[in-house]
């Protein structure tokens, strides 16, 4: 990509820059933000998604938010405290989020009693540390999942999971980008996901500058170019994957997956470790974000809805795991997901 996601410029005095994925495809806009509040907006906004990417701006959120603080050991930590809870309100179904938030509070509290400006450093450091921690999975998870993308297949992928949603390089698109590094030549399908069309201004942009063959289709197309055989493999990305399996991602995700069981087509999942929340059995206590209705009635400034219209938006839906046929992680494919799989490859 022509940028990079999201990145931290200089040292402490510095500034967080992300790419405004509001306004993509048709402009790329590096936008500032040197609020939390302005780190919260954001998030809430798209401006900046995908779990991953979301999980990192939040990271470097509490960087920001103690940049103007004193360097008072107990300003800093107050702060810390505030811009974790705002920062935690600000989108629930992405577990990467509270994953960085966690690990940040636990650099602040290792760091206690050795003062302000000590703890401000190290949180930057660990700000930048997540951040190429995870450009380095989504490099391994290319690797990984590498060999599932054949000479001559189709792919079909929903929502976008590419750089735009990392650090950079991307989750589900990774396979695609080191199997098209290594010379194969494939087609990819996205779903242009509705109602916010992340597939078509976000994964074909990518793609596109990727210079991989790509055809847009809309979601409702997925079931025809399945039954006509141009997809051979099914590719997506994961915002909480739970202990047996269960995957969360972007509404739509679900319906691709029950697809592609009726027509005999691999399903998988990619996502990095920081994805999967053990904590939780199964799919069911999956927090589901809602959206604001106008997304769907006044999609884009345009009315396409009567006035008044009763509507349902949730952001994401969950997979079952057993119409998953795989999990492609940095440490390694987990075949046939469930709880016993996911801990011997995680831990």
């Amino acid at each position: 990509m022509p940028e990079q996601t999201l990145r931290w410029v200089g040292g402490l005095d510095g500034r967080m820059e992300i790419i405004d994925q509001t306004l993509l495809p048709t402009e790329v806009r590096i936008i500032q933000c040197r609020t939390v509040e302005q780190v919260w907006e954001a998030i809430k906004a798209l401006r900046v998604r995908g779990a991953p990417a979301i999980g990192i701006a939040a990271a470097m959120g509490l960087v920001v938010a103690v940049q103007s603080s004193s360097d008072d050991e107990g300003e800093v930590q107050e702060r810390v405290r505030l811009a974790s809870d705002c920062l935690a309100a600000s989108r629930p179904t992405a577990v990467n989020l509270f994953w960085a938030l966690e690990r940040m509070n636990r650099i602040a509290k290792a760091f206690r009693g050795k003062g302000g400006r000590a703890i401000k450093e190290a949180l930057l450091k660990e700000a930048i540390a997540i951040r190429d921690e995870d450009a380095a999975m989504c490099r391994h998870i290319g690797d990984h999942g590498q060999h599932l993308v054949k000479e001559g297949c189709g792919v079909l992928t929903h929502c976008n999971a590419g750089g735009l949603a990392t650090a950079e390089y991307g989750t589900a698109l990774a396979p695609l980008y080191r199997a098209h590094e290594l010379g194969r030549h494939f087609r990819v399908y996205a779903d242009e996901t509705r109602p916010l069309l992340q597939g078509a201004r976000l994964t074909m942009w990518e793609l596109q500058q990727a210079g991989v063959d790509c055809t847009l289709i809309c979601d409702n197309m997925a079931a025809v170019v399945m039954k006509e055989g141009r997809v051979n493999l099914v590719l997506v990305g994961a915002d909480r994957i739970a202990a047996n399996g269960d995957t969360a991602n972007k509404i739509g995700t679900y319906g691709v997956a029950v697809l592609a069981k009726h027509h005999g087509i691999p399903f998988y999942v990619a996502a990095p470790s920081s994805t999967f929340d053990l904590s939780i059995a199964s799919g069911a206590e999956i927090p589901i974000e809602q959206r604001g209705a106008e997304e769907v009635t006044h999609g884009f400034g345009r009315q396409t809805a009567p006035a008044g219209a009763k509507v349902y938006c949730p952001a994401f839906d969950v997979t079952p795991a057993e119409l998953i046929t795989g999990i492609i992680t940095e440490r390694g494919l987990i075949e046939k997901p469930n709880k016993k799989t996911i801990t011997r490859t995680l831990k």
